[in-house]
């Protein structure tokens, strides 16, 4: 579930960075906002994230780490850091590199990743109405009014594949668990 978080972020911010005009969403995405502790465990992931926006397509590092306390998230493009993300449950901090684009968003990024990596009741208990998430352990899906908006697809290969429907960009996550230094 992890891997799914972190390519929901990498995703927003790799459609961020494309530099194409911004287009209209199809629908507006209700913000999840979750609790860290609705996690219910602990994150530690180094992550590779491949982006796709129409015919752009970006290569992204992420790390992210999340308990019952936080959510932090790191993504670098070509070593230099664009991203940093800090949530606790109450307040959203973003720190930002000046070239990462405006509309990159860290309320944005924090959803996709919540959507991908934190349980799906947790998802299911915050949703306003008309809105559905369904799960079959493979491909859960954020419906309104009997459309996707948020599609991801757990693959066979331990990969995640995010697809926002909603505002037109892929993105595709592969996680690696970091450990913790031995002491």
């Amino acid at each position: 579930m992890a891997r799914l978080l972190q390519i929901g972020v990498i995703a927003v911010l790799l459609a961020a960075c494309t530099g194409l005009p911004a287009q209209h969403p199809r629908m507006e995405l209700p913000p999840l906002r979750l609790a860290p502790a609705s996690l219910q465990g602990t994150l530690a992931l180094q992550q590779q994230l491949h982006f796709r926006f129409g015919r752009v397509e970006r290569d992204l590092d992420a790390l992210l780490e999340a308990d019952a306390g936080q959510v932090q998230l790191l993504v670098q493009a070509m070593g230099q850091t664009g991203f940093r993300v800090h949530w606790d449950g109450q307040h959203l901090d973003e720190q930002r590199a000046p070239w990462l684009p405006r509309q990159v968003q860290a309320g944005r990024v924090l959803d996709d990743l919540q959507f991908a990596l934190w349980p799906t009741a947790a998802i299911a208990a915050v949703l306003p109405p008309g809105w559905t998430v369904e799960d079959d352990g493979r491909l859960r899906r954020l419906r309104h009014a009997g459309q996707d908006g948020l599609r991801l697809q757990r693959e066979m290969d331990g990969s995640l594949q995010l697809d926002n429907l909603a505002e037109g960009y892929s993105l595709q996550i592969r996680s690696v668990q970091v450990e913790a230094p031995q002491p």
